[in-house]
């Protein structure tokens, strides 16, 4: 570790680990990806591809409003509606980024997202404190052919590692008869992304910067672009694990280090948002001159987010849309 890098500073960094699934602690944001020409490694394995439904599984009690903040984000990354230049940088630009991660397999598939069904839980089938093997429960519910299954928690609900050591997760599981997803006596994957609502249980950790940090360098909060801490950091998360998620599906595709605690394509970029990005400072954002909030893309519906850098693998480097 530098000598260089003070308490806060390394307090900071362990902060934004946990913010975005990041073992990336201990150096300069910009020091991040500069010292191997080509970071992440390919392990061989399969990127999801094709034509590919998010379902959304929502645990919990969500506002309308709420659920239409990621519906909308999910919508907007393979977004073919028209962009002014009022409109950019978009979403879709964003997730331009991941599109050479397929260029560097000798395959050279395509992916493409869309949509899927929305399951409702508000009634908290399986209580209010969640383990992992329930969290794949109810990711299982959604369908699993073709598909990632995003189960999102409201924010009283506890999940296990929430807070502690994570904001959220991506993993697979063996898919069920039911879903026409066997392959000879094996069942196949489906993928899986969990994220938790922290606004009331630690938002310090898993909202920044929409909330003040815990640890490191006090900057004053942002203001969240939909005016939900919880959902805008939600959107942040669920942001860099669906980047993981299809690079990196089944642990043997895109990423650095063990398996258990991969950098992946974003995680490998903690805390950077826009240029000039450094511990207590997310960039030189765009500010909505009529709301205050900060933002660095336009998604459908007019509506604004602000999402993490992913690593490109191109130019060995975090790529940032402002």
């Amino acid at each position: 570790m530098a000598s260089f890098v003070t308490k806060n500073v390394l307090n900071f960094f362990l902060l934004i680990s946990l913010f975005q699934i990041s073992l990336a602690a201990g150096r300069l944001l910009s020091d991040v990806v500069t010292d191997q020409p080509q970071l992440l490694k390919y392990h061989n394995g399969p990127l999801l591809s094709g034509k590919i439904t998010v379902n959304l599984i929502w645990y919990g009690k969500f506002k309308p409003s709420e659920r239409a903040i990621v519906s909308d984000f999910i919508t907007s990354l393979t977004s073919t509606k028209p962009q002014s230049q009022n409109n950019q940088p978009s979403v879709a630009q964003w997730w331009k980024t991941t599109e050479k991660y397929y260029h560097l397999t000798s395959k050279k598939s395509t992916l493409s997202l869309s949509l899927g069904k929305q399951i409702l839980d508000e009634k908290y089938s399986l209580g209010k404190s969640l383990k992992n093997k329930q969290i794949v429960q109810l990711a299982s519910k959604g369908d699993q052919k073709n598909a990632i299954n995003v189960v999102l928690t409201a924010s009283d609900v506890a999940v296990e590692g929430f807070c502690m050591s994570r904001c959220g997760s991506h993993g697979s599981a063996l898919g069920s008869t039911a879903a026409g997803h066997i392959k000879g006596n094996k069942y196949s994957k489906f993928a899986y992304i969990w994220v938790g609502n922290s606004q009331t249980q630690c938002p310090g950790q898993c909202a920044w910067p929409f909330h003040q940090p815990i640890y490191g360098p006090q900057s004053p909060p942002l203001i969240a672009p939909n005016n939900n801490v919880g959902l805008d950091g939600m959107v942040i998360n669920l942001a860099s694990l669906i980047a993981g998620t299809v690079t990196n599906p089944f642990g043997n595709g895109y990423f650095q280090g063990p398996a258990e605690a991969p950098l992946e394509a974003s995680s490998a970029c903690p805390g950077i948002y826009a240029k000039g990005a450094y511990p207590g400072y997310a960039g030189d954002l765009l500010v909505d001159s009529t709301t205050g909030a900060s933002y660095n893309a336009h998604g459908d519906n007019g509506r604004k987010y602000l999402l993490p850098a992913l690593y490109d693998p191109a130019t060995s480097s975090c790529s940032t849309l402002v």
